[in-house]
């Protein structure tokens, strides 16, 4: 294995977590209340997307495109044995997804295919990087992590051509939560069970998590039949009867996995209960077909919910584990995550139910700027700093 070397730039950008984990939490604490403005009629932008299609397309392929950038750019050097991706090129790539937010918005003057061709840039550049190490390493059974990058880049291209053809990407929209939501139980699926044994074993419990076995397998293909569904035909009937099926099976998968064990260790809890929001999603998804519930309730328990929960709690557990930091939540980053919750209650339920001059898209929008500005100001100096017992390297 090649031995690791020293960075001797800024910190930011020797390991791939810390400009994404970073830049994502700035964004989320940005664009929602730019959203809100939005949404009042106090603000308008210029872009080619109408402004709820904005608003999707940049939690998406926005801030979920750069978590997930940030997650495969610090887990592949582990696959492969390999440098991590540092430097230069982490500005790059980070000067690709600026880029593309500045040109959703419309703040450039490229016009509507610019902005497009500007945007998809980010993930291709990610896919082929990724791409480039793995083989590099020869580490093969893990290219199958290109599949759903892949998929993400293309749903990117598909969300803008459905917005210029037909003037909003209604399909779009579901397509890309539903990516990020078969991400989740593919990788949620591993890492959570995983930390849990992890954890349980080291307290000597005798019952541990179920290993991934054939129930998983199938799990994962009734949820991308559902999410299938979804995308494609939300309100017919047989969205009914595979979102309860789904709900049902993720439910019994998250069970197996032990979480109510895990009470004491709030950043290991917080994973369960992200992971929760996957099976109370399907069940949205389903309600949403029999017309039980409002037709945006299973794009934001899965959106706010899901993505944004779990996203929340493997960047702040990632960025201890990899700066040195006890693993070790602590109120202020507990509540943060707590205040995710609150949003996505706050979302659902609570649009149209005023209290006083206030409803719950009002109170959505507080909870998840508060929970991102709490995660700034505790994690960001980890990001921008030197990792926890390593001298910075002397000056030749």
């Amino acid at each position: 294995m090649k031995t690791r070397e020293i960075h001797e730039g800024p910190a930011l950008f020797s390991y791939g977590f810390r400009p994404f984990f970073l830049f994502a939490g700035l964004f989320a604490v940005a664009v929602i209340p730019m959203w809100w403005l939005i949404w009042r009629g106090d603000v308008s932008i210029s872009g080619h997307l109408a402004p709820t299609d904005w608003h999707i397309h940049e939690m998406i392929f926005g801030y979920g495109a750069a978590v997930v950038a940030g997650f495969l750019f610090t887990a592949v050097p582990n696959w492969t044995g390999r440098m991590p991706t540092r430097g230069w090129p982490l500005a790059v790539l980070l000067a690709l997804w600026l880029l593309g937010r500045v040109g959703v918005a419309g703040v450039l003057p490229i016009g509507p295919v610019g902005a497009v061709v500007v945007d998809q840039m980010f993930l291709l550049a990610v896919a082929a990087m990724i791409a480039r190490e793995i083989v590099a390493g020869r580490n093969w059974k893990n290219l199958k992590v290109l599949v759903p990058v892949s998929l993400l880049w293309a749903a990117n291209i598909l969300f803008h051509i459905e917005a210029l053809t037909n003037g909003i990407a209604d399909t779009g929209r579901r397509l890309g939560i539903a990516i990020l939501i078969f991400l989740i139980m593919l990788i949620g699926g591993r890492i959570v069970p995983s930390f849990t044994r992890n954890w349980l074993a080291q307290r000597r419990s005798e019952r541990l998590p179920q290993a991934f076995n054939r129930f998983d397998g199938a799990c994962i293909l009734t949820g991308a039949a559902a999410l299938i569904c979804w995308v494609a035909a939300p309100f017919h009937d047989v969205s009914v009867f595979v979102g309860f099926a789904a709900a049902a099976l993720h439910l019994i998968r998250l069970l197996r996995w032990r979480g109510l064990a895990t009470w004491r260790s709030p950043l290991l809890l917080m994973l369960h209960v992200a992971y929760l929001m996957v099976p109370l999603g399907f069940a949205s998804i389903g309600a949403e077909a029999a017309g039980l519930v409002g037709p945006a309730a299973s794009a934001h328990v899965l959106g706010i919910g899901a993505v944004a929960g779990m996203t929340l709690a493997v960047m702040m557990r990632a960025t201890m584990g990899h700066t040195g930091r006890p693993l070790v939540a602590g109120p202020w980053l507990t509540g943060a995550f707590a205040l995710i919750c609150a949003a996505t209650l706050a979302r659902v339920v609570g649009q149209g139910a005023e209290v006083g001059r206030f409803d719950g898209i009002d109170f959505a929008t507080a909870f998840w700027t508060m929970a991102f500005i709490v995660y700034l100001w505790r994690v960001a100096p980890w990001l921008l700093g030197p990792k926890v017992g390593r001298k910075p390297a002397s000056k030749p």
